[in-house]
């Protein structure tokens, strides 16, 4: 039988009804655990609630834990940054502890929402004291998410969730899944989110081809995975242990898992770093990116200054931009000259859209503050030379501008 077919088969077990026969289990004593040996050297208990149950395992790390880039003492020291930065930020710690962030991802029978769609696997790493510990638990069969979903929620008492895509996948699907079950659950808490997938996109998109966890792994954070099983495969393995009930597959896809959330910790504490400059290795273009997402927060003299930063140093792959991001800030603060100065720069060495912009600015400041209509009629045909005219609205506005500045020439 080929892939597909097997893929399938073992599928049926997952897509029937949710709350078939549960399996009959009254406490831990009383569990006949197929393959308990191999369960409990890797650090695995049985949870029972009434006749359903699951599994839950537990590993522990010390703060001096390197993992990549950063150790799990960073982080600490990270979010006491972030509690003497001034500025406001999505991801600013502000106001937490380390403890307070809950790193949390998933690992699902497929990629696709709705009920047919089953978590089994739920985990998250705390920083406490002087350690890390991740949990992890997980659905044996089905008709066991009360009992998963009660060993999951009975120790959530976090503040902020840190996900990797979280917002769009992981905990909607809890939400969907914790619906069926919730009339025999505690309920799912408030809680603030820190996806730091949306991060990675802000920071990274001008210079990676993708930006999925293991790439950033890889190329950012200098975490390189040897026999890790591919999440992509996940599903298959578990569908195979419903069926043969052996756990040395899903042992390898709690690795992975295990590793995805350690990498969260990493992650957050980098980004972070990020945002305060204070990484020592962080590049020209990342410092850019971190402005524009300052000034998009609201954070305008902060970014600012980082922007002027990039200018001063002639940082030569990203001076340009900084200076047109710069030009509106100053355009802003009514500093028309600074504004203008660095426009003129950005006109002759900027990009192509960035060209077109400076030029427009350029075109208002001479028809508004200078009233030099002929000044202002150059900058608006050089915009146009430039433009392809794939963008209808813009081709129409500079059309207009130009037709208006011709008749107050010829007035």
């Amino acid at each position: 039988m080929g892939l597909s077919g097997k893929l399938q088969r073992m599928k049926r077990h997952i897509v029937r009804e949710e709350m078939e026969k549960p399996i009959e289990k009254k406490d831990v004593q009383q569990m006949d655990l197929p393959y308990k040996e191999e369960w409990e050297k890797a650090g695995v208990k049985p949870y029972v609630l009434g006749d359903q149950w699951c599994l839950i395992r537990e590993a522990r790390y010390p703060l001096s834990f390197q993992h990549g880039k950063h150790s799990f003492s960073d982080a600490k020291k990270m979010i006491a940054k972030w509690n003497e930065w001034e500025g406001t930020h999505p991801l600013s710690a502000k106001d937490l502890s380390a403890s307070d962030l809950f790193f949390f991802d998933t690992e699902t029978t497929g990629l696709g929402g709705g009920t047919g769609n089953t978590i089994f696997l739920l985990g998250y790493a705390r920083i406490q004291e002087e350690e890390v510990i991740v949990r992890q638990h997980f659905l044996p069969a089905p008709g066991n998410e009360v009992a998963l979903y009660s060993s999951f929620l009975e120790r959530v008492d976090y503040t902020t969730l840190v996900t990797y895509n979280g917002k769009s996948f992981d905990w909607p699907q809890v939400k969907t899944r914790h619906t069926l079950v919730r009339e025999h659950v505690p309920k799912l808490p408030s809680f603030g989110h820190f996806d730091l997938y949306h991060a990675s996109r802000r920071l990274w998109k001008h210079s990676m081809e993708s930006v999925k966890l293991v790439n950033v792994e890889r190329e950012k954070l200098d975490i390189c995975r040897t026999e890790d099983v591919p999440g992509y495969l996940a599903p298959m393995i578990y569908f195979d242990f419903v069926e043969r009930k052996h756990p040395e597959g899903i042992l390898k896809v709690m690795e992975h898992n295990e590793k995805d959330i350690l990498t969260l910790i990493t992650l957050y504490t980098h980004i972070s770093l990020q945002i305060l400059q204070a990484e020592e290795s962080q590049t020209s273009r990342e410092k850019l990116e971190v402005a524009k997402w300052l000034s998009a927060v609201g954070e305008k003299e902060l970014s600012a200054g980082t922007y002027q930063q990039l200018v001063d140093e002639q940082h030569k792959e990203v001076q340009i931009s900084a200076s047109h991001a710069l030009a509106f800030h100053f355009k802003k603060e009514k500093k028309w000259l600074q504004a203008v100065d660095l426009w003129e720069k950005v006109c002759s060495k900027g990009t192509l859209s960035e060209r077109i912009e400076a030029h427009i600015e350029l075109s208002k400041y001479y028809e508004h503050k200078k009233r030099n209509p002929s000044q202002s009629l150059h900058h608006a045909e050089a915009a146009d030379a430039l433009h392809d005219g794939a963008r209808a609205r813009l081709t129409e506005d500079l059309a207009k501008r130009k037709k208006r500045l011709q008749q107050k020439i010829n007035r």
